[in-house]
């Protein structure tokens, strides 16, 4: 049995930040562009704590931690407003809002 190495925890952040960019730059619906900003963000979380286990420095399972509450604030503000954009628009796709527009 091989054991796990950082090399593999790049791979998997690597995939992750792989299928969230492309979720972001290819989806129309807001809260699948959502999902895949937090994937985006978990790749980042992999890559902090695979770091900070090679390099026995807990640096960035802290920064981890700050990410991961980011995220959750993130989460909260972007679904409020998705409820609001659907309240008055009664649509969540993103091509179809236009607020900003005169």
């Amino acid at each position: 049995m091989h054991p796990v190495t950082t090399v593999h925890y790049l791979a998997l952040s690597a995939a992750l930040l792989l299928i969230g960019t492309v979720g972001v730059l290819t989806r129309r619906n807001i809260v699948v562009i959502l999902m895949s900003i937090e994937l985006i963000l978990n790749a980042v979380n992999i890559n902090l704590i695979a770091f900070s286990h090679a390099w026995h420095n807990v640096g960035g399972q802290v920064f981890a931690i700050f990410v991961i509450t980011d995220a959750v604030a993130e989460a909260a503000v972007g679904l409020g407003i998705l409820i609001a954009l659907f309240r008055n628009k009664e649509t969540v796709q993103a091509d179809e809002i236009d607020l900003l527009k005169w």
